[in-house]
């Protein structure tokens, strides 16, 4: 990192050069998390009056991210971001016996594949019945189940394929065609 007079003799009144603001992006696109955060804070103390500001208008720094920076940086303390815990929880997660009901509704309906080729278990079912019987069989309510689609994938990853099944053909009408 460049030194403090570095920093300050690149700073133009109009703002960052455009090397330095380069050099700076790049430097902070090779950091994650903490580390990313106490070098903003770092470079905005190096800046000095208005860093945050310049920062954000030159660099296209998040201010609050900055000021996070910043507070790790004078107690020592880094806080410790946990992504994980972010967005919807698995449905498994939300009904943890989802996934013995579903294998105990198909597993009486299990076929294996007719021709031998494969070590797939195909069902005669569809995964929106799947779901309807476990509403009515197992007393799952509507609104707590997943959808269909997401029932279809728990089918999958249990090992499960669905047969898919036989369209009725319509017969063709011999006679009937051209009027001449």
């Amino acid at each position: 990192m460049p030194s403090n007079k570095v920093v300050k003799n690149l700073i133009s009144t109009e703002g960052l050069t455009e090397e330095l603001c380069a050099f700076l992006n790049e430097t902070r696109e090779t950091l994650h998390g903490a580390e990313r955060r106490i070098f903003m804070a770092k470079v905005v103390t190096l800046i000095g009056y208005g860093g945050k500001y310049k920062a954000e208008r030159y660099l296209g720094w998040n201010r609050s991210t900055i000021n996070k920076g910043i507070k790790e940086l004078k107690s020592g303390l880094i806080c410790v971001d946990n992504y994980a815990s972010r967005g919807r929880k698995r449905s498994e997660a939300q009904l943890p016996k989802l996934l013995k009901d579903i294998h105990d509704i198909v597993t009486p309906l299990c076929q294996n594949d007719p021709t031998f080729r494969g070590s797939n278990i195909y069902l005669p079912i569809t995964a929106s019945e799947v779901r309807r019987r476990l509403i009515s069989e197992k007393g799952y309510d509507n609104t707590m189940l997943p959808t269909t689609r997401t029932i279809l994938n728990k089918l999958n990853k249990l090992g499960f394929t669905l047969k898919k099944g036989h369209e009725r053909q319509t017969k063709k009408r011999s006679g009937q065609g051209s009027l001449g």
